[in-house]
């Protein structure tokens, strides 16, 4: 678990490479926009060109470990989604070891604050907000998710969410031995900082979605989640995309990889069903 942990501040930023891949055409991105005042809390949001609003919203946490990561990586994830019609947003957030747990969850529920307060000036429905991440981001959406006091910060409530999609994510992977991790979640064996600790009633629809060939974050913790989920009664869809790793199920994402799993029409159904 140590070495999963530990790759994950490597192994999640593939896009930085590719982007030159993604078509620039058939949409708009408006950069940098600030939901707080640090330099890391800023948002970009892609916004169909011909589609007619108001459209769902789909707000995206990368990974990194919680430890890197840039919202300008992930041109290929705003394309993939605001061409089906949807309004994207890819935020930053603070990283370690400027803030620990549960600094990054904070900024996740501030820029979903953002998009609840501004998703109508770019066409987006801000009753049709979605939150999705990546590993590291999963954790941070998953727990937003499971822990409505985020959000209540924000002076929201959990309503805000229609839906949630995680994909390889972290949520529940105690005991920690790395010193990083530890120091970052505040002890070895900090129970209140795992999002499947947080569920205590019915949460939001979510879609868990994960690669059998993941090596870097077992796929248990989807199936602990979900069973978690299960149990208080919540919708919960599972899917694990068979041969597929912790980078290949991001990268089926971006044009010309995306018959390596049906993850992007995936997501599409679960949000236009929802």
């Amino acid at each position: 678990m140590a070495a999963g942990a530990a790759a994950l501040a490597s192994a999640c930023s593939p896009f930085a490479a590719i982007n030159l891949l993604v078509p620039k055409s058939g949409y708009a991105v408006h950069r940098a926009l600030a939901f707080g005042s640090d330099p890391r809390q800023k948002l970009d949001i892609y916004v169909p060109t011909n589609a007619k609003g108001p459209m769902p919203v789909l707000l995206f946490l990368y990974g990194g470990g919680w430890q890197g990561g840039s919202r300008t990586d992930y041109l290929a994830f705003g394309q993939a989604f605001s061409s089906a019609g949807m309004v994207v947003a890819v935020a930053d957030y603070r990283l370690y070891p400027q803030v620990k747990f549960p600094g990054f969850v904070q900024d996740a529920a501030g820029a979903l604050a953002f998009l609840h307060d501004h998703a109508a000036q770019y066409g987006g429905d801000p009753n049709r907000i979605f939150v999705s991440g990546h590993s590291a981001g999963a954790y941070n959406a998953v727990m937003l998710a499971s822990e409505p006091k985020f959000i209540e910060a924000k002076g929201g409530r959990l309503g805000w969410i229609r839906g949630v999609i995680g994909l390889c994510g972290p949520y529940d992977f105690l005991p920690m031995s790395d010193p990083v991790y530890v120091e970052m979640f505040h002890g070895t064996n900090n129970l209140e900082s795992m999002p499947t600790n947080h569920v205590n009633g019915v949460r939001q629809p979510m879609l868990l979605a994960t690669g059998t060939a993941d090596t870097t974050v077992d796929q248990g913790n989807t199936d602990r989640m979900a069973d978690k989920l299960r149990s208080f009664g919540s919708e919960v869809k599972v899917i694990k995309y068979h041969g597929t790793g912790h980078v290949g199920i991001i990268l089926s994402l971006v044009p010309g990889f995306r018959k390596m799993t049906s993850l992007r029409q995936d997501m599409i159904d679960f949000i236009r069903s929802h």
